[in-house]
C-alpha cells in the first residue's frame, strides 16, 4: 500500500484522466473538484457530473468544493478584459490550488497538486510556481509534472473518448466563453 497521500484538484473529468494515471503509480490519491470560476452554472454542474462519473469509474474518493461564481467575480474584478493566461488566470488558479492545499492539509495529505498541468491551454510554468508558493505557505508538499507532455494530452482525449467524458471548449470563467458568430455574443457551442 501507498503511504504517501495526495490530493488532485480536478479541472475538468478529461484532464483528470492522465493526472489521476500518472499519479496513482506514486500516491494514493483522491479527487477535489473545485471550480468557482465556471461560468454558468449549469456548465458548472456538468463538469462536476462528469468528475464524479470518472471518480466512480475508477473508484477514487473525490471531495467537492462549493460553487460560488459571485465571490470568483469579486477577486477578478478589474481583470476582466485580460487575455487568457494573464493576470486573472493567476489570481484563479491561485485561488483554487490555496483552496486544495489548505484542505489537503486539514485532511492529513502530504502533498496536493492539479489536473491543469494536462491542459494544452495553460502556462504549466506559472502554476508551477503558484503551486510551490502555496505550498511553502501552507507547509505542504506540492507535486509538479507536466501530464500534458510524452503524449499525455493526447491519452487524455482517448480517455475522455472511452469513458464518455465531456470536453468542454473553454477554460470555464464568464470571459473565456465562446462567441457565437451569429451576433458576437458568448456562445453555447460545445464539443463533446
Amino acid at each position: 500500500m501507498k503511504t504517501k497521500r495526495l490530493l488532485l484538484h480536478i479541472c475538468c473529468a478529461p484532464d483528470a484522466t492522465v493526472a489521476f494515471q500518472k499519479l496513482k503509480e506514486r500516491f494514493t490519491v483522491e479527487g477535489y473538484f473545485y471550480n468557482p470560476n465556471i461560468f454558468p452554472e449549469t456548465e458548472y454542474r456538468k463538469r462536476l457530473s462528469f468528475a464524479r462519473t470518472l471518480a466512480r469509474v475508477w473508484d477514487f474518493p473525490l471531495n467537492e468544493g462549493e460553487y460560488d461564481c459571485e465571490n470568483w467575480m469579486g477577486l477578478t474584478r478589474g481583470y476582466e478584459k485580460e487575455p487568457e493566461g494573464g493576470q486573472r488566470c493567476r489570481l484563479c488558479i491561485a485561488k483554487n490550488l490555496r483552496r486544495t492545499a489548505v484542505l489537503a492539509k486539514a485532511l492529513g495529505f502530504g502533498w496536493y497538486s492539479t489536473s491543469l498541468f494536462t491542459s494544452r491551454m495553460k502556462d504549466l510554468r506559472m502554476i508551477e510556481v503558484i503551486g510551490y508558493r502555496i505550498g511553502r505557505e501552507v507547509k505542504i508538499s506540492f507535486f509538479y509534472e507536466p501530464f500534458r507532455r510524452e503524449g499525455g494530452f493526447d491519452q487524455s482525449v482517448r480517455y475522455s473518448r472511452e469513458l464518455g467524458l465531456y470536453r468542454q471548449t473553454y477554460c470555464g470563467c464568464p470571459y473565456s466563453l465562446p462567441l457565437d458568430d451569429s451576433n458576437g455574443q458568448p456562445g453555447s457551442t460545445q464539443v463533446g
